[in-house]
């Protein structure tokens, strides 16, 4: 199995300017990667084992991938900037961290709402940020869609993420871009208004409290009830059992998703490794690899996936394209702060 430089770096560390060991080699690309999933090697090595390139990978936060290059300016060894989430992606854009690409290859494998307009960055795989309930409490009748959570009869029975966590700021910013600032403003007091608890953990905690009873209702990204559900500890799993996944809006628009994503940096000593870094991100291997290693959901079709996402069966997503999240992340942090969204 080929071996890679792969460094995980503290913020102090970052900030204090450590070397990224690299060479000027033509046989390399330089990966600043915001991804912390094992599973993501898998990824590098089938690179390498297709291209003979050798991959480099500094991790890091996104915001401190984003100071640092920002800091090493022309000299920065990066080519290619990988994270999680649009509005991650935006932030990056809007420090003029990318530079723009023209792949026929990315044109004919992404659907086209995985595309940043000026092919800044693009989305690679997909996360479904889904509603979990306790079906014993919940009738099947009675929640369908996210405007639903904001329906006074779910008083007192919802737990969710705070809102500086960036995956509720992008299901507030598809808020925005479908019901405008001021219903998505309304929708977000409502689910204020039935919250069970102050926002509080991780993803994971919003779906144990629904498996304790803490409340009936709950948000998260899909993979983590699948890691639950294939967990070795029997009482995670057994909690993941208790609760039933549902995909919104079926009716109408589909179920929200966000990406995992990536786009070579301005200035890639690189570019060309860089560019086929991204193409290889869209072949049925490393889409493969995506749906098996984190259990999300690939954006190309036909790609075989994970077992349990296959349960599950076909379902609608909205087809919005993701650069909207970003653009209206700074008005659902507004809103957020407008409703006492902790």
């Amino acid at each position: 199995m080929p071996q890679h430089s792969r460094l995980a770096l503290p913020l102090a560390t970052l900030l204090a300017g450590a070397a990224f060991a690299t060479q000027a080699a033509a046989d390399e690309v330089n990966i600043y990667s915001a991804r912390h999933y094992d599973s993501d090697q898998a990824l590098y090595d089938a690179f390498t084992e297709e291209t003979g390139i050798e991959v480099n990978v500094l991790e890091g936060g996104s915001d401190q991938l984003i100071q640092r290059i920002e800091r090493e300016g022309q000299a920065s060894p990066a080519d290619v900037m990988m994270t999680v989430d649009a509005g991650r992606l935006w932030r990056a854009e809007q420090e003029d961290i990318f530079a723009s690409v023209d792949s026929e290859l990315l044109d004919e494998r992404l659907p086209a709402n995985m595309h940043h307009p000026e092919g800044k960055w693009f989305g690679f795989s997909q996360r479904v940020r889904a509603i979990f309930y306790n079906p014993e409490k919940v009738g099947a009748d009675e929640l369908k869609t996210y405007e639903d959570l904001a329906d006074p009869r779910f008083k007192g029975e919802i737990c969710i993420r705070s809102s500086n966590n960036i995956y509720n700021q992008s299901l507030l910013a598809s808020m925005i871009a479908h019901h405008g600032e001021e219903g998505a403003e309304q929708w977000a007091q409502g689910v204020v208004d039935n919250m069970a608890r102050d926002p509080e953990g991780g993803d994971i905690d919003q779906i144990l409290g629904v498996a304790s009873g803490e409340c009936d209702v709950a948000v998260a990204n899909h993979y983590y009830y699948v890691r639950m559900l294939k967990s070795d500890d029997d009482a995670t799993r057994e909690a993941a059992e208790q609760v039933q996944i549902l995909f919104p809006n079926q009716g109408g628009r589909g179920a929200h998703i966000n990406i995992g994503g990536a786009g070579m940096v301005k200035g890639a000593p690189h570019p060309d490794n860089a560019v086929r870094f991204l193409e290889f991100l869209a072949s049925d291997e490393a889409q493969s690899i995506f749906a098996s290693g984190n259990h999300e959901f690939p954006v190309v079709d036909g790609v075989p996936i994970d077992d349990v996402l296959a349960s599950w069966g076909d379902f609608k997503t909205d087809d919005l394209n993701v650069s909207v999240l970003g653009e209206n992340n700074p008005q659902a942090v507004r809103i957020f702060d407008r409703v006492g969204w902790r």
